[in-house]
């Protein structure tokens, strides 16, 4: 019992102290308020040249450019959005693990408590904005989809903590970070439906962590899944990372041992 409410107060947490940050949030949301617009005309002109593309129409495709611009704050495709590289550097990670609370679970609590925020105040105006210029569909299932949209943060988070545990190893962390970013953007759909990748690229994407964070929310939000086949495999890919994660956290508690830490 104590334990699930030190997580709880570590959502709290993570939503105040980003709460702080206001107007970083609402430049977010501008700047991804713009780039949704732009984004908005390309994938138009891209529709009205080839209709049904990826089994969308134009406005599922337009949808699906504000409702994705909405998911970049919250899921933090772009990568970062954990203090655990810095705290390796410093040396301050050997506290963490030697705390009684899970470090991985401590770091995904304080992180949806982050996405909650971000959702609200990043998220929220360019799909507004977009259902005001262009119109967009509501959720063919908001129960559902609002499911599936936690499940791609917590996958989101459990390839970002990966990345943020490999300092341990490499001290600087902009390479993996760069490597990240372009995985992310390119496999999840972020940059276009990965329905429109041809033959046995477009299964790959779809098969690979990434598609759950962007692809597989996107088509419960629009219907064009099955939902419980489309929530098992985000669970899976949940369990799969959590799972590395907890075998990394193992490995660098080793290596922080063997160091002296």
């Amino acid at each position: 019992m104590h334990t699930i409410l030190l997580y709880a107060r570590l959502v709290r947490y993570g939503f105040r102290k980003h709460a702080t940050y206001v107007a970083a949030a609402l430049a977010g949301a501008f700047t991804n308020s713009v780039f949704g617009i732009l984004r908005a005309y390309v994938l138009i002109a891209l529709w009205q040249a080839r209709p049904g593309l990826a089994g969308y129409d134009v406005l599922d495709a337009v949808t699906f450019c504000f409702i994705t611009q909405a998911f970049i704050g919250p899921m933090q495709l772009f990568g970062g959005g954990l203090t655990i590289p810095e705290r390796i550097r410093s040396g301050d990670i050997a506290l963490d693990l030697v705390r009684p609370a899970s470090l991985q679970l401590c770091s995904l609590a304080e992180d949806l408590g982050r996405a909650g925020y971000l959702f609200v105040v990043r998220g929220l105006p360019p799909t507004i904005l977009g259902a005001l210029l262009f119109g967009i569909t509501a959720p063919d299932n908001a129960g559902a989809f609002l499911v599936s949209f936690t499940l791609g943060v917590v996958v989101s988070f459990g390839w970002r903590y990966l990345v943020a545990l490999s300092v341990c190893w490499l001290l600087d962390d902009r390479g993996t970070l760069a490597v990240s970013l372009v995985l992310t953007t390119f496999f999840s759909g972020m940059m276009l439906p990965l329905g429109i990748f041809p033959g046995f690229l477009g299964d790959l994407a779809a098969a690979l962590p990434w598609a759950a964070m962007v692809q597989i929310p996107m088509d419960v939000y629009l219907g064009k899944t099955d939902v419980w086949q489309a929530l098992g495999v985000q669970v899976l890919w949940v369990a799969v990372m959590l799972g590395l994660g907890a075998l990394g956290t193992r490995l660098i508690r080793h290596r922080v041992v063997i160091q002296g830490g």
